[in-house]
């Protein structure tokens, strides 16, 4: 919407925009605008800011007040310059000063459309979420393959049946076997037990207990991780890295669902159910003997694959905007969700450790660091090709001028000694916008 009491002004706004094929709506008065305006609309606001009756401040003010997230732009004669930086750090997107050059109006209206496409998206992204969650327990995602497992685990959740996952690192094994926890009804504990993280020499007493003397060391009785798992869950992570003297007493255990601290020659029933997860292929590893048959079949009662996020790319977005949450919620800021340069970047890369990998991304773009770099040095991924190395650092370059700056885009033009028009296409390009450096600076 364009508003101005200017027959010219707005006759010349409204052939420069469809011209440029951008919809326009124009306005005499602004409370004909205002009237228009509510939560969710999907458009901006483009405002003169000297009108009778009611100024553009004003409708400035009532729209944010309905949407904060509803880009305004004021447009403003010399003299209000100093007015509309104000009204920026209120809250108005951009401003542009009588008389505008066409190309210069349109690339401002354009990147104002591109962060309301955004917003509407994230919006969408976190409603999608919010039927996600609390019906999967925290497995997101919409791709043919996530709704299959998710069907899988919800006709087998209910049961006693043991579970074998297969997935890469970083897949989201644990993920899974929590949601067949919660899904289950069982009244025990969930406990989550990494097999190849506990010395050999530990793992028996950590699964089992031990009674007070049964070792050197053992000055008293522990009840172990199964015991403790009672009516509950125990989650075998890594399986294949259990030691085969320790396989035996496992399947002992599975089979007469009962077992014997170290030390003891009492049993101990428990009930409880063993999911659990590896990344390599079990049935070779038995085969080749490093990894027991029977113990295998006991276990491959179900089996479920997850597949690797290379393989469900469409999840990406829906994935990111949970992990960004999450850690907007712990570092205390607040980020826009992927823009289309970054959701490209993003589905060309092959992510080698999964939903992991997407998750430290979220973490590192909260942070203000690049979300693919390779390392603590901020440098871009190699695998990378080179034009997308480049942009990525050129952004980066831009983001830190406008951080540094706190939005300033002045100060930020004479910093990277680049002419204002120049700044102001790589601004379009990468869907970068100044008023969140300003914003944020504010808040900081």
């Amino acid at each position: 919407m364009f508003v101005d009491d200017d027959a010219d002004v707005r006759e010349a706004a409204q052939q420069t925009l469809e011209l440029a094929d951008i919809p326009v709506e124009c306005f005499e008065r602004p409370e004909l605008a205002r009237d228009r305006i509510a939560k969710g609309w999907p458009g901006i606001l483009v405002t003169d800011i000297r009108m009778p009756k009611m100024s553009g401040m004003e409708l400035l003010e009532h729209t944010i007040a309905i949407d904060p997230d509803l880009p305004v732009i004021l447009v403003t004669g010399h003299g209000d310059v100093a007015t509309a930086v104000k009204a920026m750090r209120s809250g108005a997107f951009d401003f542009i000063e009588k008389p505008f050059a066409p190309d210069y109006f349109i690339d401002i209206v354009r990147r104002a459309c591109a962060n309301r496409r955004l917003i509407s998206e994230n919006r969408a992204l976190k409603a999608e979420l919010a039927r996600h969650i609390p019906a999967s327990n925290g497995l997101i995602g919409r791709t043919p393959a996530m709704e299959k497992l998710r069907g899988l685990i919800g006709n087998i959740a209910t049961t006693n049946a043991h579970v074998l996952i297969n997935g890469e690192t970083g897949a989201g094994k644990e993920v899974v076997a929590r949601t067949l926890h919660d899904m289950s009804g069982r009244s025990g504990p969930f406990v989550a037990i990494n097999c190849g993280a506990v010395p050999e020499n530990l793992i028996e007493s950590e699964l089992f207990g031990h009674e007070a003397g049964a070792f050197t060391g053992a000055d008293r009785k522990r009840i172990g991780k199964f015991e403790f798992a009672h009516k509950g869950t125990v989650f075998l992570d890594e399986i294949e890295s259990m030691p085969l003297s320790l396989q035996v007493k496992l399947l002992r255990v599975l089979q007469e669902r009962a077992l014997e601290r170290l030390g003891s020659n009492t049993v101990q029933p428990i009930d409880l159910r063993v999911v659990a997860a590896t990344k390599v292929d079990l049935r070779d590893a038995a085969t080749r003997g490093a990894f027991r048959e029977d113990l295998y079949y006991r276990l491959n009662v179900v089996q479920l694959h997850i597949p690797p996020l290379r393989d469900r790319k469409d999840d990406i977005p829906l994935l990111f905007a949970h992990f960004l949450k999450q850690a907007e919620d712990r570092f205390g800021r607040s980020f826009d969700p992927l823009n289309p340069q970054e959701l490209a970047r993003f589905s060309s890369y092959d992510w080698p450790g999964n939903v992991r990998e997407l998750r430290n991304a979220a973490e590192r773009r909260v942070l203000g660091l690049d979300t693919l770099a390779n390392d603590a040095t901020g440098e871009t991924d190699p695998t990378l090709p080179l034009p997308r190395q480049v942009e990525a650092f050129e952004k980066n370059l831009i983001c830190d001028a406008l951080r540094k700056h706190g939005g300033n885009v002045t100060a930020t033009v004479s910093t990277l000694g680049v002419p204002r028009k120049t700044f102001y296409d790589k601004l379009a390009k990468y869907d970068i916008s100044p008023a969140s450096f300003r914003n944020r600076a504010d808040t900081e």
